[in-house]
């Protein structure tokens, strides 16, 4: 496999290893803020909602990363990676509105919930068109991109 099959989505699996760890960071912080020592996770109400916040990211993380792979291998890399980026943009602002409020929470959740669908969608298409391909040599992908390109 070349590089620059895989460049991309190396680069969004890269950010979203900093992006986990800023959120790490965040509970550190709010640790020192409100004075919760290891290993409490209970307290104001504000560490809890930045622990939790926390907790639920890295709880996708790996779902994230698994689907951000299928799909950009049996797919498209460009098209995972853009989905990929999207998706770390909506669990900071998940992680933010959060730490803000419960309610802060939800929209940013369920666009993040939206594109991991999507990429699981992408990832089964993709897939599935590899091993028609391979076993029984018929390609969905390619008739349905001579429909539309």
């Amino acid at each position: 496999m070349m590089r620059d099959q895989v460049a991309f989505l190396a680069f969004v699996t890269l950010a979203a290893v900093l992006e986990q760890a800023y959120f790490s960071m965040q509970v550190i912080w709010a640790r020192r803020k409100y004075k919760i020592s290891p290993p409490s996770t209970s307290g104001h109400p504000g560490f809890e909602r930045v622990f939790r916040a926390q907790l639920n990211c890295s709880e996708y993380f790996s779902l994230f990363i698994s689907v951000l792979w299928v799909s950009g291998l049996f797919f498209h890399q460009g098209a995972a990676s853009v989905l990929g980026l999207l998706y770390l943009y909506t669990r900071y602002a998940y992680f933010h509105g959060y730490a803000e409020s419960a309610q802060g929470r939800l929209k940013p959740m369920y666009a993040s919930a939206a594109i991991l669908w999507i990429l699981i969608g992408l990832s089964s298409v993709g897939l599935l068109d590899y091993l028609l391909s391979a076993y029984l040599g018929v390609g969905i992908l390619k008739h349905f991109g001579q429909l539309f390109f």
